[in-house]
C-alpha cells in the first residue's frame, strides 16, 4: 500500500447507483422481473473487492464480502448484496417484510497487501487479514471506529475472527495483511 493510501473515490451519483443496486439485487430474489441498472460511469466496472452490510435498527442483518478484484465493482456489488441478505449463514435469509427497513452500507476495498509492521496499522482506516495455517479472519476499516479499538485490540480482534488467540498476531506464525477502502 503506497503512503498516500487508498486513493479510489466516487462521486455521490456513483454511490447512490451502487446503493439502489444492491437493493434492486435483493429485489430480484422476490420480484423476477426487477431489472438492474447499467452503471452511469466506467470506473463502476473496474475490478475491485467489496463488502455489503445490511443492518436493520443500526443492528447488523447481514454481510457478505469477495476479497478479490477479479470482477467489476458493479458486478460484485449486486452479488455480495444478494449474499448479504439471502446467505450469511449468521441470519436467516432476509423476508419480504424487512426489504424496506435494511440500511446498505458497502465498502470498495483496495488490493490487500502484506502488512509490513503491525505499529503502523491505523485504526479506522486500514482493514486487516490475518492468515494462520488455514484458519483467517478479516475485519473492515469501520469495525475498529465502530468499537472505538486501539491498534492493539484491533489486532488482537482480527486473530479472534480467525478462531486463534488474540495475540496470534505477535507469534511470528501467522501472516497479517492490510487494505483500505471506500466506505459508504
Amino acid at each position: 500500500m503506497s503512503e498516500q493510501g487508498f486513493r479510489f473515490s466516487l462521486t455521490n451519483e456513483e454511490k447512490n447507483y451502487l446503493r439502489e443496486l444492491a437493493l434492486a439485487s435483493i429485489r430480484q430474489e422476490f420480484d423476477a422481473s426487477a431489472e438492474l441498472p447499467e452503471p452511469p460511469t466506467d470506473k463502476l466496472r473496474e475490478n475491485y473487492g467489496v463488502f455489503v452490510t445490511l443492518k436493520i435498527g443500526g443492528q447488523l442483518r447481514g454481510c457478505i464480502g469477495h476479497i478479490w478484484a477479479d470482477e467489476p465493482v458493479h458486478e460484485n456489488v449486486a452479488n455480495m448484496a444478494k449474499q448479504a441478505a439471502f446467505s450469511d449463514p449468521r441470519f436467516p435469509p432476509l423476508g419480504r417484510t424487512e426489504l424496506e427497513q435494511i440500511e446498505i452500507e458497502i465498502s470498495i476495498m483496495s488490493p490487500i497487501e502484506p502488512c509490513p509492521d503491525p505499529e503502523a496499522v491505523v485504526p479506522g482506516r486500514h482493514g486487516l487479514v490475518i492468515q494462520k495455517g488455514v484458519h483467517s479472519g478479516l475485519l473492515l476499516p469501520q469495525v475498529a471506529s465502530e468499537h472505538n479499538w486501539d491498534r492493539e485490540t484491533f489486532l488482537s480482534q482480527t486473530c479472534v475472527k480467525a478462531g486463534q488467540p488474540p495475540n496470534c498476531w505477535q507469534s511470528g506464525k501467522a501472516q497479517l495483511f492490510w487494505f483500505e477502502a471506500e466506505v459508504f
